[in-house]
């Protein structure tokens, strides 16, 4: 157990640390010469619960942003009021910090209690007891103790030894993050930092990654709770020593967080949470700038309201923290924030989402998100998460900013019945009732397209993806989609998706039109047919629908697009299939050149010199052959691929075709 001292100045907090455990905690020249506490203290005291580590931070008002750097990772509060001054101002502050960190459980020690008597203090109980009225130590015990005469101190230890045997070890199931409050070289050993662990464990030879700057390090030795261990673990007071590539003690400071690389994102721009102290002089307007406070960073930020346009002295509400530099921090961590120079507290909250937008942060949709990622338990938040739009989840992202385990995303998703589209590094999630609506809302998009759009093979992809609710990102919607085609429901031909029934139809127009074609690409001309603009002098039609209405049969199969505008039925791309096998089977290295080709296709022809095909008409039907991959070619000679002879209509199975790739015989297939 974490045990933070508070309290104003010179009330004796670091004395009573000694007499508690032995040990002073001023260990800076300064400190000793001034007599008061600068830089934070540390000091452990075994016992039978456990070993109990202090954590004694300065009480002087220019020396608060230290004392939060201590107080951020301690798990029971020490508040110190000596009974000469009785409560001060900074015991005001730093009740009022503790309580902003969410701190609730601790006792008041009444220190110097050899100055006063039964009357005085009883007097300083009572104010004691109305300052903690109403906070998180409403009620805790108050010990009087001189760290002097020795007085009290057993009692408090016996109160401190029984609250570490009540205190609950913090989960060590999350990932492993540690907020670095000194950062030092140690002759022999190397980079040491020293901080809380908060969530998570460590082990010797673990890899851990230095954030924000993004350091990679290894985990040389750990000393927990002031002992050499072989790990560390939540709640522990840890010693950490890094080796690795450009990690110094230097590089590292104050503010920095050590954890596992896994959770190195860091952020700018926060929303969260925010409970103004009543005494703030006037309401919090926008980008009212702070000093801000989380972990052991100290970090310069405006705020943004988003639930109202101010928030009064006294009130809350949620604000976006768009910060000078970036930090690495935990959805559900609680900060603080201060005016810029440093006189007051202004207020603190908890932190709802790493990744807030700079854009449209007060529609409905995002208040209703930020409401969802306001629950504090993960399965809670996610389902509520699901249920407003954008109706998905990626859960890679979610265990991370909450630096739950790694294996949690799953976790989640199989305790709620979640569908799941793992691609491109995420784990997008989906209710099972969210996936069955856009399931339903997928099938009738495509069916009022085909509707609409009889003589088209299928919708776009990507005009599939931006007409659907949810809008899932392109690899999640690409995995979508062959999920449901496995189901047999729908059907993907490269950018197209279609649904399994349709097929594609001519307009009653576009038929007509295709029975005056058709013959003058059959018969005499079938190896050389007239071009596009041919057959729209011939038709009295206009290119562009000649050349849309071939399109569309080509993608239907009844013609091919050899070369631009020049189209061919697909019966006489097949029959000239069937020639370029003959010739490979007729000669000697299975290999033929083009003029071989040439003269194959005249003997189909008529023979007539008006229609010979000609080099030029030879060459474009072999390089669309070659583009299809039904011939390889090598310089001036080709020979058949076997495995692409069925491309353009049926080959005879029983007809042997030698000189396959491998070289092997094969059958055409």
């Amino acid at each position: 157990m974490i045990i933070g001292t508070a309290g104003h100045i010179d009330h004796g907090k670091t004395a009573l640390v000694g007499a508690l455990t032995g040990v002073d905690t001023d260990r800076l020249k300064e400190e000793k010469a001034r007599g008061i506490s600068i830089d934070l203290g540390f000091a452990y005291l075994p016992t039978e619960a456990g070993t109990l580590g202090f954590i004694d931070v300065p009480g002087h008002e220019k020396f608060i942003h230290t004392m939060l750097a201590g107080a951020s990772g301690i798990d029971f509060a020490l508040l110190i009021v000596a009974a000469d001054d009785g409560v001060m101002p900074q015991t005001r502050e730093h009740l009022a910090l503790l309580d902003l960190l969410g701190i609730s459980r601790g006792v008041v020690a009444l220190t110097k209690a050899d100055l006063a008597d039964a009357a005085r203090r009883a007097e300083v109980e009572a104010e004691i007891a109305a300052l903690l009225d109403g906070t998180g130590l409403d009620g805790a015990p108050v010990v009087p103790v001189s760290a002097l005469t020795g007085e009290g101190i057993d009692d408090l230890r016996v109160q401190l030894i029984k609250a570490a045997r009540a205190f609950a070890a913090r989960a060590t199931d999350g990932r492993f993050r540690l907020a670095v409050d000194r950062s030092f070289s140690l002759a022999g050993a190397g980079t040491v930092v020293t901080g809380t662990v908060l969530s998570g464990r460590v082990a010797v030879g673990d890899a851990v990654t230095v954030s924000p700057a993004g350091l990679s390090a290894r985990v040389r030795s750990i000393h927990a709770q002031n002992r050499k261990a072989e790990e560390g673990r939540a709640g522990d007071r840890c010693a950490l020593n890094l080796a690795g590539d450009d990690v110094t003690a230097d590089a590292i400071a104050r503010g920095d967080m050590v954890l596992a690389p896994s959770l190195h994102a860091p952020t700018e721009r926060i929303d969260a949470t925010l409970t103004v102290l009543a005494g703030e002089p006037k309401p919090l307007g926008q980008w009212f700038p702070v000093r801000f406070h989380h972990g052991s960073a100290e970090v310069g930020a405006r705020l943004v309201p988003l639930s109202a346009d101010t928030l009064p002295p006294g009130g809350g509400g949620l604000v976006q923290i768009v910060l000078d530099r970036p930090i690495a921090a935990a959805a559900g961590d609680r900060y603080v924030i201060r005016d810029t120079s440093a006189q007051r507290t202004v207020g603190g909250g908890r932190l709802v989402d790493l990744r807030a937008p700079a854009r449209k942060r007060r529609t409905p949709e995002r208040l209703a998100q930020l409401a969802a990622l306001g629950e504090t338990e993960p399965e809670a938040a996610l389902a509520r998460l699901l249920a407003v739009e954008p109706w998905h989840v990626d859960l890679a992202a979610f265990a991370r900013d909450r630096a739950l385990g790694s294996e949690a995303g799953a976790g989640l998703a199989e305790r709620l019945g979640l569908v799941t589209f793992a691609a491109a590094g995420t784990l997008i999630a989906l209710s099972a009732e969210r996936w069955a609506l856009y399931c339903d809302a997928l099938i009738a998009e495509l069916a009022r397209f085909h509707d609409a759009n009889p003589d088209l093979p299928g919708m776009g992809t990507e005009k599939l993806r931006l007409a659907l609710i949810p809008r899932l990102p392109k690899p999640i919607f690409t995995e979508a989609l062959r999920r449901i085609a496995d189901g047999g429901t729908l059907m993907l031909d490269g950018a197209w998706v279609r649904l399994s029934g349709h097929e594609v139809r001519l307009t009653r127009r576009d038929e007509l039109l295709w029975e005056l074609i058709e013959p003058k690409l059959d018969g005499a001309e079938r190896f050389r047919p007239p071009r596009v603009r041919d057959l729209a002098g011939m038709t009295g039609e206009a290119e562009p629908d000649i050349r849309r209405l071939m399109k569309l049969l080509a993608r239907m199969g009844k013609v091919d697009e050899v070369a631009h505008d020049h189209f061919f039925l697909r019966i006489t791309v097949g029959s000239m299939v069937a020639m370029i096998r003959e010739l490979s089977q007729a000669a000697p290295d299975r290999q033929f050149v083009a003029s071989a080709f040439r003269d194959r296709v005249e003997r189909d022809g008529s023979g007539s010199g008006e229609h010979t095909v000609g080099r030029k008409v030879a060459i474009q039907i072999l390089e669309f052959f070659d583009r299809h991959g039904v011939t390889l070619r090598r310089g001036d000679l080709r020979r058949v691929n076997s495995h692409r002879l069925d491309l353009f209509g049926a080959i005879d199975d029983n007809v042997s075709v030698p000189g396959d790739l491998s070289g092997r015989t094969e059958h055409a297939r």
